[in-house]
């Protein structure tokens, strides 16, 4: 029996631990979490919401596997009665292009096209026969999901992942990871903050916005940084009849939440500091996000900030994109790390790879392989054009 220790138990780590106990004897897994409230972790604090809409085949891949899996998530991760219910719906994702961002668009429509996405394009008289309380006399362009695009409850979906894992043997401890033990090239070991260790034959680095710190423990250079990211609930006294999930050329985003919205937005880079203290920027809603809102659909001139909170972006600051897989130089040591905000989604997809790779050392059902660590070594960057 394989001893496996992951190092974080969010919804990736979580996610793994799941797929890894589909198979009753082969794996001993231990999952690791020094904090069982979750009450820094990105899985609790995200905005929870899915896409399709993306410019490189493998996070299409990577979605398209994560929809499908909330979409039977009530009977896949059943333990016991009540079922779980991440209450997802799918009102789509909307991309706005200026003049200037229009080319982009058609761009990353026709790759979309090619994988299967279901997206409309739709010129500014589109935009407006569909949502009549959107001002479009700046956009030339816009793309709505058509299927697969929503959002849901991201902590529902952590704990479900934790609950139907420990159903399958996982064990659950609470506690600090502080080191790892080599054996030569390879881990033999977690050490743990009491003093303790863990002997392994293999450790998956699911530690999130903290991942870099587990990677030096091995001597690797881990290009993952936590990213402070505010998001904030406002009420409007106007409906917004079938309101997507909207992204503005401006960069900032909005959705309905219940009787409410949320929005949020990216700091500009000389404010986007590493390991900032989770503290919400309120004074970036009237300075900034308040007057983009405001142009983009007219009836939040009279908008109310209800709350705020702040979470973790696990950044990769390489490419944006998802970093699974081992690194050459250390063989049993197993990455599912730098998700930049896709963490949630794409967590069915990337439990179910990296517990392809224990079980059978490669890929069986979605090849991941151009999420690799050997990318950053060869410094070849995946470039996703649509990062939000």
């Amino acid at each position: 029996m394989q001893r496996v220790v992951i190092i974080g138990g969010g919804a990736v780590g979580s996610s793994v631990a799941y797929f890894l106990s589909q198979t009753p004897g082969a794996f001993d897994i231990t999952v690791l979490e020094r904090d069982p409230s979750y009450a820094q972790a990105s899985s609790a604090l995200s905005a929870s919401s899915i896409r399709q809409q993306f410019s490189s085949p493998v996070n299409i891949g990577m979605s398209q596997a994560g929809i499908a899996f909330l979409r039977t998530l009530g009977s896949t991760l059943y333990v016991d009665d009540p079922a779980p219910d991440i209450g997802l719906t799918e009102p789509g994702y909307l991309y706005l292009a200026s003049p200037a961002g229009s080319a982009a668009l058609r761009e990353n429509h026709a790759i979309q096209c090619a994988h299967g996405v279901e997206v409309a394009l739709l010129q500014p008289a589109g935009l407006n026969a569909r949502f009549p309380w959107l001002r479009t006399s700046d956009l030339a362009l816009g793309a709505l999901g058509l299927s697969g695009e929503g959002w849901f409850d991201g902590y529902g979906l952590m704990q479900a992942l934790r609950k139907k894992a420990a159903a399958q043997g996982a064990r659950y401890l609470r506690a600090e990871a502080a080191g790892l033990l080599r054996d030569g090239p390879a881990v033999s070991g977690v050490r743990l903050a009491d003093g303790a260790t863990l002997p392994c034959d293999a450790v998956v680095n699911a530690a999130g916005p903290w991942a870099a710190r587990v990677a030096a423990w091995a001597g690797i250079d881990l290009p993952v940084r936590a990213r402070r990211r505010t998001v904030f609930s406002f009420s409007c006294p106007d409906a917004l009849p079938r309101c997507p999930l909207l992204i503005d050329p401006s960069g900032v985003w909005f959705r309905p939440d219940g009787d409410k919205f949320i929005c949020g937005y990216a700091p500009d880079p000389g404010d986007d500091a590493d390991d900032l203290p989770l503290e919400a920027q309120l004074d970036a809603f009237e300075s900034h996000v308040w007057p983009l809102l405001a142009h983009r659909v007219p009836a939040f001139e009279a908008v109310r900030l209800r709350s705020a909170w702040a979470g973790y972006y696990e950044m990769n600051l390489f490419d944006q994109n998802a970093i699974l897989g081992v690194h050459p130089d250390c063989p049993n040591l197993y990455f599912a790390n730098g998700f930049s905000g896709h963490g949630l989604q794409q967590s069915p997809a990337a439990g179910r790879g990296i517990a392809e790779l224990l079980a059978h050392g490669a890929y069986r059902s979605l090849d991941l392989s151009p999420l690799s660590f050997q990318r950053i070594l060869e410094n070849r960057p995946l470039r996703e054009k649509n990062i939000i």
